[in-house]
């Protein structure tokens, strides 16, 4: 009987996901020659990140991949364009390639290097664009990648790399000015153009790194859930096959490698720009009708901060969706940007690890614009306490994940914890009567005041509520006397004439006393990496409160 009703269970759940593929185009009637073609590529190269850019060569050879600052290129081309580069690389003098990093900015090369690592069958590192010298060279040797495909603005940063890696080689993937003897990406196309490397051993598999903004980045590996995944994602955000996404947050990123792969499997248009600028932003998703615009949350509020004259003259009339992941979105910024185009926007609580766990919808947002939603489908969510016991709905606990794509553990050793079969996110939360959830912070931000417990981002919130704030960071600090203490680092609004005892007073009119910070210090921005996470050890040392 169990096994009837497994069977059932399992019939259902394709048929679910069959139905939400064929209603967003994913699924479509098409000729039987690329029918064809798919099963060739798939034989091919198996199913890996990248295989649904070969597939949407197959199904829309002429239709446009990418639109970048250097134009167009149509899928076919890319796929050509990025045979060559593999074949290029292959060529490359030394010892046959085994790993190949990147470090670039959202453009065309970055993709086509991408797919020719997969087209080799080798791994590919993507290297964080804010790293330092010595966290490049920490991550590549780690990695044993010994080839690094580069914008030429990072060369300065490869000194390091150099002198640790034996046998380095370099190619340049987007130049400014000429590099006399440089190896570079369009180079190899050029020189290797018409050819194709023999079909790979196996797949060539992505290694995302974890964001390292409290320590060091470390290599994940994660088996793709397929089908059941695409179809969880699309039933909360309702991406089109064949229509234009523009894709902002930086691919070198778990979530804007993420979105970048999803376009490519719904064969969409991905507009990208190598650096973000919030009207230019703007001004892509009018000039190409886009539908969908990916972004990570501080993204958003550079967008609703811009003046309102500039934000009159953007309409977005074709835009039905934004998504956004990677750090906590700031209420007001959500809620501004909802007033001005329209409830569109898709709040997703994901981990490196753990792929999509959660998506906020506009609706979601409306009533609390600080919830990570509810839990997609395949999906499930529970919080444990410290002792791994359930807590109860309104009390805060460790976020704990089990769902259609298990994390396969870190490249250089290591697992996340279990508990009961759920893999431990880092993350702790709460979950709301409506069974919405909400991510409090990292279990490591948790500080012990006299005894007290306390997550910075309650008090993060609570300051940010305050209208003369732009911006603001709770970190916990050593204190000789409480054992720890809470400080808070605030970027004002603009024009705004806030003191610290403004802030103090406020917090202590809303939360116990315990949680206000003794320290209040004012800067002009927040140290962020590229994919918008404040960088807390960058933050300056507190001393007496400002």
């Amino acid at each position: 009987m169990n096994a009837v009703l497994a069977t059932i269970g399992t019939v259902r759940r394709q048929l679910w996901a069959f139905r939400l593929l064929v209603s967003s185009g994913m699924l479509t009637l098409m000729r039987p020659d690329k029918y064809v073609g798919m099963m060739r590529v798939l034989r091919r190269y198996g199913t890996s990140a990248t295989t649904g850019f070969a597939l949407a060569a197959v199904r829309r050879p002429d239709g446009t991949a990418i639109v970048d600052e250097r134009g167009t290129i149509t899928w076919a081309e890319l796929q050509d364009t990025s045979a060559a580069l593999a074949v290029g690389l292959a060529d490359l003098p030394g010892r046959p390639v085994t790993s190949v990093a990147v470090l670039a900015r959202n453009h065309r090369g970055l993709v086509q290097a991408l797919i020719a690592s997969a087209r080799l069958g080798v791994p590919t590192l993507l290297l964080n664009t804010g790293f330092s010298g010595p966290q490049l060279a920490d991550v590549m040797e780690r990695e044993g990648a010994d080839l690094i495909i580069y914008d030429e603005e990072f060369a300065g940063l490869l000194g390091d790399v150099r002198a640790r890696v034996d046998g380095l080689r370099e190619v340049v993937a987007w130049t400014d000015t000429d590099v006399p003897g440089a190896a570079t990406v369009d180079g190899l196309i050029a020189q290797y153009g018409g050819q194709h490397p023999p079909p790979p051993a196996g797949p060539g598999r992505v290694v995302l790194l974890t964001s390292g903004t409290t320590g060091t980045p470390k290599g994940a590996r994660r088996s793709g859930g397929g089908a059941d995944e695409l179809a969880a994602m699309l039933e909360r955000i309702p991406w089109r096959a064949e229509e234009t996404v523009v894709v902002a947050a930086p691919i070198f990123h778990a979530w804007g490698f993420g979105q970048a792969v999803v376009a490519a499997t719904m064969t969409c248009t991905i507009v990208m720009r190598r650096r973000f600028d919030p009207e230019a932003t703007l001004r892509l998703v009018e000039e190409h009708s886009a539908s969908g615009l990916a972004v990570v949350p501080v993204m958003l509020d550079r967008i609703v901060d811009l003046p309102p004259e500039t934000l009159d003259r953007h309409r977005l009339p074709s835009l039905r969706f934004v998504t956004a992941s990677g750090s906590r979105m700031r209420p007001d910024a959500v809620i501004a940007f909802m007033d001005r185009f329209g409830d569109v926007v898709h709040n997703s609580y994901n981990a490196t690890e753990a792929g999509q766990i959660s998506v906020a919808l506009p609706s979601d947002l409306r009533v609390a614009p600080d919830t990570a939603g509810r839990p997609v489908v395949g999906t499930e969510v529970r919080l444990f306490d410290d002792n791994g016991r359930p807590v109860p709905v309104g009390e805060v606990g460790r976020i704990a994940v089990r769902g259609a794509s298990p994390f396969e553990g870190y490249t250089h050793g290591g697992d996340k914890e279990q508990v009961e079969g759920y893999m431990v996110s880092g993350d702790v939360g709460r979950f709301d009567p409506e069974g919405r959830l909400y991510v409090v912070g990292r279990d490591d931000d948790m500080i012990v005041s006299g005894g007290e417990n306390v997550y910075p981002v309650e008090v993060e919130k609570t300051i940010g509520a305050l209208p003369e704030v732009r911006e603001v960071a709770v970190v916990g600090v050593d204190d000789d006397q409480f054992g720890q203490r809470l400080a808070a680092y605030v970027v004002p609004a603009p024009g705004a004439g806030l003191e610290a005892d403004a802030v103090r007073s406020h917090v202590k009119e809303q939360l116990a006393g315990y949680k206000v910070p003794r320290d209040v210090v004012f800067l002009e921005e927040l140290p962020r990496n590229a994919a918008g996470k404040v960088v807390a050890r960058d933050l300056p040392t507190a001393g007496s409160a400002s």
